[in-house]
């Protein structure tokens, strides 16, 4: 198995990007963009974390098997926040409305 080894420009390079992405999420953090604010700071974060992973996790050289299992991991947290959304998402419905209580009850049985 070859070891492909990366530049030190390379590794500072992504240093710098992350800590430019670090410094605009606090800057962000302090400007009010209504609810377009957890989007972007999420939106940050993910292209922080994509660099993390290609590039000091060396997915960037590993095998089609890698990959997939990286894939797969991060297909199974997209389920869990979209089941966790929806549930948060269905919290405001309103209650039943008091009129449509006669039609939901069984009648009694008559004597």
């Amino acid at each position: 198995m070859s070891v492909h080894v990366e530049s030190v420009w390379m590794y500072v390079l992504v240093f710098l990007c992350l800590m430019v992405l670090t410094a605009t999420t606090v800057g962000v953090a302090f400007v009010d963009l209504g609810a377009f604010n957890t989007l972007v700071a999420l939106t940050i974060a993910v292209i922080k974390m994509l660099l993390v992973v290609t590039f000091f996790m060396h997915v960037r050289h590993s095998t089609a098997l890698t990959k997939v299992f990286i894939a797969a991991g991060f297909l199974w947290l997209l389920l869990l926040i979209a089941f966790t959304l929806t549930d948060v998402g269905t919290r405001s419905i309103p209650q039943q409305p008091e009129g449509w209580g006669s039609a939901t009850t069984v009648a009694p049985a008559p004597k």
